[in-house]
């Protein structure tokens, strides 16, 4: 990748419906657009020690305040 990742980048990708990839405080997740100023975020890794949900709504402002700490960002285009 050219450059760095920035949070522009990234949200032009889900708006054109890129699923991203990412992991966020030791977790994997799967990111994707819903609707206008919502995501759902998909957690896909399993901590038995860090219960979370498996399945949250976030809103374009949480998206931005998490995005400086998101690593090993990779993303693909959706199938639907």
């Amino acid at each position: 990748m050219d450059g760095k990742y920035t949070f522009e980048r990234m949200n032009k990708e889900l708006d054109d419906g890129y699923i991203i990839f990412y992991t966020y405080v030791r977790n994997r997740y799967q990111l994707f657009k819903t609707s206008e100023n919502s995501y759902t975020q998909q957690l896909l890794t399993e901590n038995p020690k860090n219960p979370l949900p498996r399945l949250s709504i976030i809103t374009h402002k949480r998206l931005k305040e998490i995005f400086p700490y998101m690593e090993n960002i990779e993303y693909k285009v959706s199938n639907n």
